[in-house]
């Protein structure tokens, strides 16, 4: 079993940057790809980075080059630093382990 615990979210200007992160407990070794998705209102769930046990990362179009996701082993902890946040980024930022595990979410709104 794998809980994941999101935070960072938060209001921030057009611009602006964030850092989202998410922690988990439990058989953290045991995961081998820890993502984000996020839900913007009115919209489905979308897939927004991937991060392999190894380090390989991948991206959706929409956020490459200015979301980086990251993970420390020790802390048990994947991050996303966002950057040149856009009103469209708007959205809970939920954290996934290998597709079953899901975190509560975490809120993120850009104001324009």
């Amino acid at each position: 079993q794998v809980q994941l615990v999101e935070s960072g979210g938060g209001l921030v200007l057009a611009g602006g940057s964030l850092r989202l992160s998410c922690t988990a407990s439990g058989s953290f070794f045991s995961i081998n790809t820890m993502g984000w998705y996020r839900q913007a209102p009115g919209k489905q769930r979308e897939w927004v980075a991937v991060i392999t046990r190894m380090g390989s990362t991948n991206y959706a179009d929409s956020v490459k080059g200015r979301f980086t996701i990251s993970r420390d082993n020790v802390k048990h902890t994947v991050y996303l630093q966002m950057t040149s946040l856009k009103p469209e980024d708007t959205a809970v930022y939920y954290c996934n382990a290998d597709i079953v595990y899901w975190g509560e979410g975490t809120l993120v709104t850009v104001s324009s």
